[in-house]
C-alpha cells in the first residue's frame, strides 16, 4: 500500500489492513516516521522519537499478525504519548529544564501500560507546555510547537504536540491530558477529535491531589478512533486511588460503537449500526452559544448554528439554554495556581530560575493563597458540579463551541475565550469535534458535554454529527 495512504489511514482502517495482509505494522510505522522526517521539523511536535524501539515493537506485532495471534485492540497501531505521562525507558521531562533526563525511568503510567498490553507501537513523546500549566504550545525545554494548519499559529496547549502530531498525520492516535481544556481546546484549534473523559475513568499515576486534576484522554482524527483508544486507556489500574469502578462492558465499547478487538480475526468496519445514528431522536440537548459570558465572533457563531441545525435534522430535541452558573474563570485560576505551587514546591532558587515565567507567576500566586481561600475555591467547584447535575436532570447533553475563535498567532496573538473550563471543574466527560473552518482556513471546534460516566452517549452523539458533516481536508504541510 502507498505510504501516503498508510499515513492517512485511521486506526480502524489500519487494523483491517493488517487482518487482510494488505499492509503490516512495520510498513505503517515506517510510513509515519518518513512523514515525520519530511514534515516534522517546522512543527516541532515531539520531545522524543525512538525509531529503534518502535521498529522492534512493530516487528513483534507483525509476527503476531502473521501467526494469526494479534493482541488487544491496537496491535501494531502507531501511538504517541504526551510528555507528562511516565513511559518506561524514556525520560518524562514534562516540558521542563528542571527535570533530569537521566532518570531512572522504570515505570509506565497506567495509560501507557494499557497501550503496551493492547499491542500499540509507541514511537515518541509529544511536546507539552511546562508541567501542563499553560494554554499555549511552548515550553522552556522544547521551544515552540506550531499548528499543523498554519505554522504561524499556536496549536494551543498544553497537549500541543499531541494535537499537532495527529493533525499532521504523525500517527493516527495520541494520548493527552486535560486539566482546564488542554485536550479539547488544542483539538479544536487543530481540527482533530479530543476527549476528556470523566475524572477517574482513565486511571492516572502519580495521582494528582491538588487543584484541577488532569484527565488522561484520547486524541484522534475520527470519533471512532477516539472511542477505541478510550476503551483501551480505561483499563483498571490499582495505583490510582481516585479511579472509577470498571465500566460496564458496553459503556466504553460505546454501546453501538465497535471497539476493535484484534484477537478477533473477522473483519470489522468500526461502523455504527445505521439505527444508532437515529438514537438522537431520543436525546435532549441543551445548546448555548455563549454560556452567558462569552462574546462569540460571527464566523464561530455561524459554524455553531450550522452544527445545532444538524443536530435538529438528526432528530435531537434541541433547546437553547441559559447556563446554570456564572463565569467560573476565577475559580479555575485559583485552583491552577495552587496546582502550580504544589508542582514546583521542591525546586530551589536555581531551578526556579529555569521555569517558564508563566509558571513562575502562577506558582507565586498559589503560594500566596491561604488554606481557607483554596478550600473556598473547592467549595465553589462543588457548587458548579451540583448545578450541572441539576441541569442534566432535564438535558442529556450540553453543546457549546469549544473556543470563541480559532488558533491565535504565536507572535502576539491572544487566546480566544474558552468554553472548556466549567467542565474541567465539574469533572464531566466532554469532547471537541471539528466544526468547520474560518475564512482564513483555520479549524473551529464543537464541544459536547455529558453526565458523569456517560462517555458512550457523548461519543455516539459526536459520531452522529461527524457522519453527517463534510470532513476537514488534511492540513497543507510543507517539507522540512
Amino acid at each position: 500500500m502507498p505510504p501516503a495512504s498508510l499515513v492517512q489511514a485511521t486506526t480502524v482502517e489500519l487494523l483491517a489492513l493488517y487482518r487482510s495482509r494488505s499492509a503490516s505494522p512495520v510498513e505503517a510505522l515506517r510510513a509515519v516516521l518518513a512523514h515525520v522526517e519530511r514534515h516534522g521539523a517546522p512543527l516541532n511536535a515531539f520531545a522524543l522519537l525512538d525509531e529503534e524501539r518502535a521498529l522492534e515493537a512493530a516487528r513483534a506485532s507483525e509476527a503476531r499478525w502473521a501467526r494469526g495471534e494479534p493482541v488487544g485492540r491496537l496491535d501494531g497501531v502507531p501511538v504517541s504519548v504526551k510528555d507528562l505521562l511516565l513511559t518506561r525507558g524514556w525520560p518524562t521531562r514534562r516540558g521542563s529544564r528542571t527535570v533530569d533526563a537521566a532518570g531512572p525511568w522504570t515505570e509506565d503510567a497506567p495509560a501507557v501500560a494499557r497501550l503496551r498490553e493492547h499491542g500499540a507501537v509507541l514511537f515518541g513523546k509529544t511536546t507539552t507546555s511546562e508541567f501542563g500549566l499553560k494554554g499555549l504550545g511552548d515550553s522552556p525545554l522544547t521551544g515552540i510547537t506550531r499548528n499543523a494548519w498554519d505554522p504561524r499559529h499556536t496549536p494551543g496547549g498544553s497537549s500541543a504536540g499531541a494535537v499537532t502530531a495527529v493533525a499532521a498525520g504523525f500517527g493516527p492516535l495520541a494520548v493527552g491530558t486535560d486539566g482546564g481544556g488542554s485536550i479539547r481546546v488544542p483539538s479544536a484549534f487543530s481540527g482533530v477529535v479530543g476527549c476528556k473523559p470523566t475524572f477517574g475513568r482513565v486511571p492516572a499515576h502519580p495521582a494528582s491531589v491538588v487543584g484541577v486534576p488532569p484527565h488522561v484522554g484520547p486524541i484522534a482524527r475520527t470519533v471512532g478512533d477516539a472511542a477505541v483508544l478510550l476503551s483501551v486507556l480505561s483499563g483498571p489500574d490499582d495505583r490510582d486511588p481516585f479511579r472509577a469502578p470498571p465500566p460496564r462492558e458496553d459503556a466504553l465499547h460505546l454501546g453501538a460503537l465497535v471497539a476493535i478487538d484484534a484477537s478477533d480475526t473477522h473483519d470489522k468496519s468500526g461502523a455504527l449500526d445505521p439505527s444508532d445514528v437515529r438514537f438522537l431522536r431520543r436525546v435532549r440537548v441543551g445548546v448555548s452559544a455563549t454560556l452567558g459570558y462569552v462574546d462569540l465572533p460571527g464566523e464561530t457563531r455561524a459554524c455553531f448554528d450550522a452544527a445545532v441545525a444538524l443536530l435538529q435534522r438528526l432528530g435531537a430535541e434541541v433547546e437553547e439554554v441559559a447556563p446554570p452558573f456564572a463565569d467560573p474563570g476565577g475559580v479555575l485560576r485559583t485552583l491552577f495556581a495552587a496546582r502550580a505551587a504544589h508542582t514546583v514546591r521542591e525546586l530551589g532558587p536555581a531551578q526556579r530560575a529555569l521555569l517558564d515565567p508563566a509558571v513562575q507567576s502562577a506558582a507565586a500566586q498559589g503560594e500566596a493563597l491561604s488554606a481557607v481561600a483554596y478550600l473556598e475555591a473547592e467549595r465553589q467547584r462543588a457548587e458548579l458540579a451540583l448545578a450541572m447535575a441539576v441541569f442534566h436532570r432535564r438535558f442529556d447533553l450540553l453543546v457549546t463551541p469549544t473556543s470563541a475563535g480559532s488558533a491565535p498567532l504565536i507572535d502576539g496573538g491572544a487566546l480566544p475565550a474558552s468554553f472548556a473550563a466549567p467542565f474541567s471543574l465539574t469533572r464531566q466527560p466532554a469532547i471537541s469535534v471539528p466544526m468547520g473552518l474560518t475564512s482564513a482556513g483555520l479549524p473551529l471546534g464543537l464541544q459536547i458535554v455529558g453526565r458523569h460516566f456517560e462517555e458512550a452517549l457523548v461519543l455516539r452523539a459526536a459520531l452522529a454529527l461527524e457522519r453527517e458533516s463534510p470532513p476537514l481536508r488534511a492540513p497543507p504541510l510543507r517539507a522540512s
